[in-house]
């Protein structure tokens, strides 16, 4: 098991460079069920997340691999007639977005069995919406031995209109939507980039969708699609964020190469309140730390709103603030577990309930700490940055999900981070 290490006080400067997007990515592979042939995505972040879905994708029976040559981060997924249409536990209990083969499946082989999904411990995400919108579309649904087993000869165009805003949800019908017959219209629909990026894939396709990014998708069912000869993966909009935090808290000047600044609006909004500057290059974004944050006030929402991915790395950057913020979580009620950690670090957190209030100190002193979910390693490691002395951060398997080599990173930038044995 890894750990990283983080000697803090060094100022980040320079350019660095943003990988493809996790949450775009994992629904992007398991969209190469809908279609037999040769995919290929590029631009694919070499995270665990992503080789967990190539290896789920392959024990269905088709042929998933990353090129070690050829543009960068180049996956190739050969689809076939015959496939297995079951996602094990044993595959399903590591990463919750491989539910998102469910909606492919069943709208292509008429029949999946997947497991009950895992994934962080960051609060209960049930994927009763999925069901819903299979169910509204003709499925059969059963539940037995933590399985959900679905059955449709073909599905039907309807009408569905989602209790509350799911990203995976909305995904896994609309792509189950783009083979079913006739019309569907997802109401209350996800409108986050990885949602119209899919759409862009789908499309690509020959899927017929009108409406992605906004609260009402249109789609028409097609008879089959076509294999995706080339895509080129969106920016990662959360690790962008978190590169600009980075610069922020150690009062850097770095450029974050592909951000996309759109993706960022509300993070973009909250920083500059806190005293960055942040401009929009021709490449992507930089930002120029204050040598003290402001403090600023933060709400948690689907998008457009404050990502809920990004609440843990600007609690840290309020944990050195002039002042006094409060931090509302209202999207995963569990995600409040790096408090602890931050606090042995010096910070001077509280919490009631869904609210941090988040008084700033002067000061951060380096320590031990153990990751409890992805967001939460960046979060520590951000906070090893502005600390005083020598920081540890165990447990970086999680990091491992979602972010990219990004001690490396941090290292291009002036940063004293490396990863060891633990």
């Amino acid at each position: 098991m890894d750990k990283i290490v983080v000697n803090g006080g060094r100022r980040l400067e320079g350019t660095v460079e943003v990988s493809g997007a996790k949450n775009a990515a994992l629904p992007i592979l398991a969209s190469a069920l809908l279609a037999d042939g040769e995919h290929t995505f590029r631009n694919t972040p070499g995270l665990a997340d992503v080789h967990t879905m190539l290896k789920l994708l392959r024990t269905m029976g088709c042929e998933a691999e990353r090129l070690t040559e050829g543009p960068k981060g180049t996956v190739k997924v050969w689809t076939r007639p015959a496939i297995t249409p079951e996602a094990p536990y044993e595959l399903v209990k590591t990463m919750r977005a491989s539910v998102l083969v469910l909606g492919p499946l069943v709208a292509r082989h008429g029949r999946a069995r997947v497991s009950l999904p895992g994934g962080c411990a960051i609060g209960s995400r049930p994927i009763d919406q999925h069901l819903k919108g299979l169910e509204a579309m003709g499925a059969e649904i059963t539940l037995a031995e933590g399985y959900v087993e679905a059955r449709a000869k073909r599905l039907r165009g309807a009408t569905i209109n989602f209790d509350m805003v799911t990203v995976t949800g909305t995904e896994n019908v609309m792509m189950a939507a783009v083979l079913a017959e006739g019309r569907t219209v997802l109401e209350n629909a996800a409108r986050e980039p990885e949602v119209e990026e899919l759409a862009r894939v789908l499309t690509k396709m020959g899927a017929r969708i009108q409406g992605a990014g906004t609260p009402v998708i249109t789609i028409d069912g097609v008879a089959s699609l076509k294999a995706v000869e080339d895509h080129v993966i969106v920016a990662d909009r959360i690790e962008a964020g978190t590169l600009l935090v980075a610069a922020a808290i150690t009062g850097g000047d770095v450029l974050v190469k592909h951000a996309v600044p759109e993706h960022l609006d509300a993070a973009i909004q909250k920083l500059r309140e806190a005293g960055c500057r942040i401009t929009a290059e021709p490449h992507g974004l930089r930002c120029v730390g204050p040598e003290v944050p402001r403090s600023v006030d933060i709400t948690t929402s689907e998008h457009p709103g404050f990502p809920t991915d990004m609440q843990a790395q600007l609690m840290v950057l309020m944990a050195v603030a002039d002042g006094t913020s409060i931090i509302t979580e209202n999207i995963f009620e569990n995600r409040f577990m790096h408090v602890a950690e931050l606090d042995r670090m010096g910070a001077h957190i509280s919490i009631k309930g869904t609210t941090a209030v988040v008084k700033g100190v002067q000061r951060l002193s380096g320590a031990p700490v153990m990751a409890t979910d992805l967001r939460a390693s960046a979060s520590l490691i951000l906070a090893g940055l502005r600390a005083e002395g020598h920081t540890e951060v165990q447990r970086v398997y999680h990091l491992d999900r979602g972010y990219e080599r990004l001690e490396e990173k941090l290292r291009s930038l002036g940063a004293d981070a490396v990863r060891m044995k633990a």
